[in-house]
């Protein structure tokens, strides 16, 4: 067993990164906290008790658990018709997948409103039709969330879906194996860590999601006013304690998905080792 030495380099290299992290990440997070208890506990609930808070973090929270069951669903059937199907221009769409990433959020939120505005085509035949307004609206919120989160799931599967061996897949079919046994036996066990992930990423992404929801929801209390643009609201109108009892609240559901994440990969990690 070899004795681990840490060289005057690595010492440095290694200051050097934790300060970083805990400059970048760490100390924001605890500044946050405190600064939701400045007022101490009946201060922090007075603030994320109030009816318009509360609204906004509920319809958050349901608009994430949705964006991440929907991007499961169509981030891995995605995620394998890239991988196992050959069609024209795939390389063209594999590189489409990412563009939420580079489109800055307010420009997605004026794009969304140019297609799917009241004074649109697609908008007013909604109106009109079906009597559906997307804009201004819970759909506008979950399009836009759509669009900013797909990318997570897709890009978490892709790389594992690549990785995996057919001839996995052909010797269960030659033991009888249905399609969809294979697809549940022998697929999903190997895909379900890079699902979790990208999952959850969905999840935390569309809960601090401004940029492009602050557009398409119009922020109205009571109906569309979601949790970031509702801190956005208190930090205008000067009210910091409630704008960060709000945001302490998204931290914590925001780190606790980290933690079930974390637990569920070490699960994970375990159950293939046995």
């Amino acid at each position: 067993m070899k004795e681990n030495k840490s060289t005057p380099g690595g010492l440095v290299l290694r200051g050097i990164t934790l300060s970083y992290i805990a400059l970048l990440i760490v100390l924001p997070v605890i500044a946050i906290s405190c600064k939701a208890f400045d007022g101490g506990i009946a201060r922090l609930w007075q603030e994320i008790s109030l009816p318009q808070a509360l609204f906004s973090l509920k319809i958050t929270l349901i608009l994430a658990l949705i964006i991440a069951i929907v991007n499961v669903i169509t981030g891995t059937a995605t995620a394998w018709v890239l991988v196992r199907c050959d069609f024209p221009l795939k390389r063209e769409i594999n590189a489409i997948i990412d563009l939420p990433f580079a489109i800055p959020t307010i420009v997605t939120g004026i794009m969304l409103v140019a297609l799917y505005g009241p004074r649109s085509f697609i908008g007013a035949f909604m109106q009109n039709k079906f009597n559906i307004e997307i804009i201004y609206n819970s759909p506008g919120i979950l399009i836009a969330l759509l669009f900013v989160t797909f990318p997570f799931v897709v890009r978490c599967v892709q790389p594992v879906l690549q990785e995996m061996e057919k001839e996995i897949e052909e010797a269960a079919m030659t033991l009888g194996a249905s399609p969809f046994q294979i697809f549940t036996k022998v697929i999903m066990p190997t895909l379900f860590p890079s699902v979790v992930t990208g999952a959850a990423l969905s999840f935390s992404r569309a809960l601090g999601e401004f940029g492009s929801v602050v557009i398409v929801a119009g922020n109205i209390p009571f109906k569309t006013q979601v949790a970031a643009v509702y801190v956005y609201g208190e930090i205008e109108s000067s009210n910091v304690p409630g704008a960060t009892g709000v945001s302490f609240i998204l931290l914590v559901c925001s780190f606790a998905v980290l933690l079930l994440l974390n637990f569920i990969q070490y699960w994970n990690r375990r159950h293939e080792e046995r």
